[in-house]
């Protein structure tokens, strides 16, 4: 994996609290390693720590991150995605504490030609697995048409 040049903000559509990965550490065609630091000013900080539930959303914006830096790799802007849903996420803590550096990594299962995704994602801490899980994304070529042509639940 090389290292990677841009700042998380360039690469994840995300923005202001929403953002929630502090940085991108490295990445290939396939795999993709950012960081966050658990601090008092998480949106999700509770008093000790943010729930381990939040995992998953450390995750799908790992698999943002990698789809940004490729589109970026490629010219291109990146494009907003859509988490569809996670399988089998399991994590053997019941919160992230203050001051703890989670490496979530992900790899690519495979990726269709229509948008559609699977990665394979964990949390370490200390390089010690504490969440794994699936998350399967899609992202459509347009998503404001795609949005636009969804809206209203239909």
């Amino acid at each position: 994996m090389q290292p990677i040049e841009y700042s998380i903000s360039e690469i994840v559509p995300h923005s202001g609290r929403m953002l929630l990965l502090d940085r991108a550490i490295a990445g290939d065609g396939t795999h993709f390693e950012c960081e966050v630091t658990i601090t008092a000013d998480n949106l999700f900080f509770t008093g000790t720590g943010v729930g381990a539930w939040v995992g998953v959303e450390y995750m799908a914006q790992t698999v943002a991150a990698w789809a940004g830096w490729q589109a970026k790799l490629a010219g291109q802007v990146p494009k907003i995605g859509f988490l569809l849903g996670s399988r089998r996420y399991s994590c053997n803590v019941s919160e992230f504490t203050l001051g703890q550096v989670l490496s979530i990594r992900i790899s690519r299962a495979f990726q269709a030609d229509n948008g559609l995704g699977q990665f394979d994602c964990q949390i370490l801490i200390e390089q010690q697995e504490v969440a794994l899980a699936a998350l399967t994304v899609f992202e459509p070529l347009d998503a404001s048409a795609f949005l636009a042509e969804h809206a209203g639940g239909g």
